[in-house]
């Protein structure tokens, strides 16, 4: 049998994840001194307020190695094989601890780690056709040939509704941020080659510029695989969140349209407000 596990950055729902078998490792969200087990023990409101308080992003990190392995360990023992999937080895540690587990517990030939390349649902649509491919009895050396088949055809985008926490978190200048915040700018920040860059600038009344930036796409989401899309928020108001869906599903292309929240690693990151649509391009 075949368990698949991802660190927590795949930003999938409870409902999600216990509907495919998924098992989540949470990454650290540090608060000042204090430690935070991702989708544990903190919500990003937590982090919003913190930040807000300190005038600082919190600092992330890895899961410690005995974490992993704690995680891990029972699931070997029982006989079975793992996939394991991480966030982008270009944005975090994540992915070596997890080789470094399966080297500790002397499991490389059972553990079968996968570099996303990517962040959020672009991580999460990877872990689910892995988990429907376990489902189906496909073998773990198949599955990880086709989830890396699949991975250059992520297409993983967000547009932020304030520069502040990229700022703080010093992936934006302070004169770009303050630019930015003056001329009310909402730029759209994507993922290529497993790093962050960005896209667009939108530029208006933000529950506009969510629906363009998602009509901005509609060419591609037409020809995007259709099993499902992604809307993914940090959170973001209700009405925008169910405009972008309603648009989604009136494409008529999309088996499902998934709503998630994003957890606190992104959220750290791009603060509140932050909506992506996620998808997988088709062939």
């Amino acid at each position: 049998m075949i368990k698949v596990f991802s660190d927590s950055t795949c930003d999938l729902s409870d409902e999600l994840l216990k509907r495919y078998d998924i098992t989540l490792i949470p990454l650290y969200i540090i608060l000042g001194e204090k430690d935070h087990k991702d989708r544990v023990n903190i919500t990003p409101e937590d982090i919003f307020r913190w930040s807000d308080e300190n005038k600082t992003t919190p600092k992330t990190s890895a899961a410690s190695l005995e974490d992993i392995i704690e995680k891990i360990k029972p699931v070997l023992d029982s006989g079975d094989e793992i996939i394991v999937f991480s966030i982008s080895l270009e944005m975090s540690n994540m992915g070596n601890v997890i080789r470094l587990a399966a080297q500790a517990l002397d499991a490389q030939d059972r553990v079968h780690y996968i570099d996303s390349r990517n962040l959020s649902t672009g991580i999460g649509h990877l872990v689910i056709e892995a988990a429907e491919m376990a489902q189906k009895g496909m073998s773990a050396k198949d599955i990880v040939s086709e989830i890396n088949r699949l991975i250059p055809r992520v297409r993983a985008s967000f547009v932020v509704d304030t520069l502040t926490y990229l700022h703080r978190g010093g992936r934006c200048g302070g004169l770009a941020a303050l630019a930015g915040s003056v001329l009310k700018l909402h730029p759209k920040i994507h993922v290529i080659d497993g790093k962050m860059g960005a896209g667009k600038k939108y530029r208006g009344r933000y529950s506009d510029i969510i629906i363009n930036y998602a009509k901005d796409m509609e060419q591609e989401l037409l020809r995007a695989k259709p099993d499902r899309v992604f809307v993914t928020h940090s959170p973001c108001d209700e009405k925008v969140v169910n405009a972008v869906c309603d648009y989604l599903r009136g494409l008529g292309h999309f088996k499902e349209v998934l709503e998630t929240q994003a957890g606190g690693v992104i959220s750290s990151h791009c603060g509140p407000g932050t909506l992506g649509v996620l998808y997988i391009e088709g062939e």
